[in-house]
């Protein structure tokens, strides 16, 4: 929390309790820090007092804001006396978390929605600046309607990035890429609330039984074209992780495109995996059950605080065969070499911007330059570790084709002891271009997502 002298001695804002002014407190964090939006939340609802009603409030207005802050911002500098741009950021929280409940949440009362926000401005800076802040509020809802936003015609970039929040950069690679139209269509899926993407675990469960579940609990779902055991889920989380079916390992969440490229691996009974960046273990699940637990992985995770992760979610899922390892994927050598190597590499994010809007703010073009330089190593190291007939699976949560196809044609380039292996003998068509897996959230109904199977020579 940012150090002010305080005009309100006995006011302070960890005093206020109640999901608005967690945000405030959360948001300013969040501006302050290099952490992750996920991280700060699963934070913050584990070590908070708030009752499920006002944990999923919280989510929904912390998500909310950072996904619409450029539009926010762009109101409120409009109506703001003075620049907006240098209030504190616990103020300058206050009026966006105010500012979304009433253009986004329509049950929120905006008597409510203000009034909450100007106390927690009184707390920080008194009776004055609160006075500014309710009157910039109430302004903007008489004349909400009027808002003038940037003109279209003179500059349309400037134009998308305020009218659906993303950073300029983003907006003009995807111009360029998928024109004006389809640009606009995967901006809208990005600033949609996210459903909850469910995988059934088959070794515990059936589909058929755990949709009838979800049908007694009258939870909304529905089911994907792509993969059988694929479903997103219309509730919360809070919810789902409260029914047996979480509990007793009947299924586990997890994206279908993530899911998809467990499946491209191909494992078979008997397989040795080595899971290279395998934390939270998703992947490591999905290819333990499609061996049906008569095989090996080991699951290597740089950060050993991670391995838990893997650890707890295998024992829920009754998963055997799961070995952990700290270690870099970068330098691994196991002394051996395996059936398959996944890679699931770290990378820029930006086909999951829907359930992980900050990342947009965190990224930078450079940064696609510095993350390439990181999977070509990782590469390089998995190319060692392919036993020859064995398969290299790469796979990325991005959409962006220099963390995509254009490290699989560096990485044939360099090794042509490898071949690529189509995706298409062992995917449904609609995800599959040019011999990779690639799914993009407009057009898949999930993450923007890309894998690639790449098979070691014989005689290599």
């Amino acid at each position: 929390m940012e150090q002010l002298p305080d005009p309100n001695p006995t006011g302070n804002i960890t005093e206020l309790k109640g999901a608005r002014y967690v945000a405030v407190r959360l948001l300013s964090r969040f501006e302050r820090s290099d952490s992750y939006l996920d991280k700060l939340l699963a934070h913050e609802q584990k070590n908070t007092n708030l009752n499920p009603m006002d944990k999923a409030l919280l989510h929904e207005i912390v998500a909310g804001v950072i996904r619409w802050k450029a539009k926010l911002d762009w109101v409120l500098t409009g109506f703001y006396r003075g620049d907006y741009q240098k209030c504190l950021n616990l103020v300058k929280n206050s009026m966006r978390v105010a500012l979304y409940q009433i253009t986004f949440l329509s049950r929120i009362p905006i008597p409510s929605a203000i009034n909450e926000s100007v106390e927690i401005v009184k707390r920080i800076q008194g009776e004055r600046t609160a006075g500014i802040v309710n009157g910039v509020l109430r302004n903007i809802v008489r004349n909400l309607e009027n808002v003038r936003y940037p003109d279209e015609n003179n500059d349309p970039i400037y134009f998308l990035s305020v009218i659906y929040s993303h950073p300029k950069w983003i907006i003009k690679r995807w111009l360029a890429r998928f024109g004006r139209e389809e640009t606009e269509k995967l901006l809208t899926w990005n600033n949609h609330r996210p459903n909850i993407p469910l995988r059934i675990n088959t070794l515990n469960a059936s589909t058929e039984n755990v949709i009838n579940k979800l049908r007694d609990l009258d939870i909304k779902f529905y089911r994907t074209p792509y993969l059988d055991s694929s479903l997103r889920l219309r509730t919360s989380r809070a919810l789902f992780f409260d029914t047996d079916i979480f509990r007793d390992g009947m299924a586990t969440v997890q994206d279908t495109s993530a899911s998809l490229a467990a499946k491209l691996a191909h494992p078979v009974e008997g397989n040795e995996i080595l899971d290279l960046c395998s934390a939270p273990g998703g992947k490591t699940f999905y290819m333990a059950e499609l061996m049906n637990n008569k095989g090996s992985i080991t699951a290597l995770e740089k950060y050993p605080s991670k391995l838990n992760l893997i650890k707890d979610g295998a024992d829920r899922l009754g998963l055997e065969g799961i070995t952990t390892e700290a270690a870099d994927a970068t330098e691994y050598e196991p002394g051996k070499q395996f059936d398959i190597v996944f890679a699931d590499v770290p990378c820029s994010g930006l086909g999951t911007l829907s359930k992980k809007p900050d990342i947009k703010w965190k990224r930078e073009p450079e940064d696609l330059i510095t993350l390439q330089k990181l999977q070509r190593e990782i590469m390089e190291n998995a190319a060692k570790l392919v036993k020859p007939g064995g398969t290299f699976l790469y796979s990325t949560c991005t959409i962006e084709p220099e963390e995509n196809q254009d490290n699989i044609h560096w990485f044939i380039e360099n090794h042509p002891d490898f071949e690529i292996d189509p995706a298409e003998n062992y995917l449904h068509s609609e995800v599959c271009t040019d011999g990779f897996m690639q799914t993009f959230p407009h057009r898949n109904n999930c993450d923007g997502a890309f894998a690639a199977r790449v098979v070691k020579k014989s005689d290599s």
